[in-house]
This record gives structure tokens, sequence and C-alpha cells, in this order.
């Protein structure tokens, strides 16, 4: 199994993206395409070629799981995790997000220090077919 090094994050909240940002980049040390929105990751996902998908919920005009659908359409995502990050942690949400196609949900607000090893641990688990 190859190792975490590419990440697309869509996240429409300018300073969250930024805290992702260095999280991932920084105290991580790993690739990352931060996307404002769905049309522009769906733009540049398959160029990119991430390692893991990590998609908030809640935007404004194409939401995570219209994202995670459009991603579906477009690339292959068999190999890829896709990780939900939202506040809306009920587990009937939960649910749906993961019947959606969904690897794991984070939930927000998430500890910065420890997102990087957060998403590192569920590509592993993911590849571990656990």
């Amino acid at each position: 199994m190859r190792s975490l090094q590419k990440v697309l994050h869509v996240e429409d909240d300018p300073s969250i993206r930024t805290i992702a940002r260095l999280a991932i980049e920084a105290v991580g040390r790993l690739t990352l395409l931060s996307c404002e929105n769905g049309k522009m990751a769906l733009a540049q996902a398959e160029d990119f070629s991430p390692d893991l998908i990590l998609l908030d919920v809640m935007l404004p005009d194409m939401d995570g799981p219209a994202i995670l659908k459009a991603l579906q359409r477009q690339m292959d995502l068999s190999e890829i995790p896709v990780i939900f990050m939202t506040a809306k942690v009920q587990k009937t949400e939960l649910d749906r997000f993961l019947s959606l196609g969904a690897f794991a949900v984070i939930p927000k607000p998430f500890d910065p220090m420890t997102l990087a090893q957060t998403l590192q641990d569920h590509y592993e688990r993911f590849h571990s077919g656990c």
C-alpha cells in the first residue's frame, strides 16, 4: 500500500480552509489541493489524482453529497477514501453519509494538530479492508 500523500479538500469557509491547510500541509507534511466549491473540485480532481478526498457537507452551490456523486461519475474512487467533515453528526446523518459512499465522517470543529493523523489513520484503515 502506498502512503497517503495527496489530499483534495473542498470547503467554502476561508478560515476553515486556512486551518485545514496548516493542519494538512505544515503539521501532516501532505500535499493539499484546497477548493472553495464543488465546481472547482470537479475541474481539478482527476489531474490532481488525490489519495484521499475530504468534503465539507454544507456548501452553497453543490453540497458534499452532490460533489461525491459527481466525482463517482467522473473518476474511479474505489481506491480513494472519501471523508465528510461536518458539524452534523447525528446517527441518522452519519448513516446517510456512509450510505452515499463516504468512508468516514470527521466532526467539526476538528483539532488541527491531529487532523493529518486522523486522515492517515482513515486512509490506512480503508486500504487494510477494515
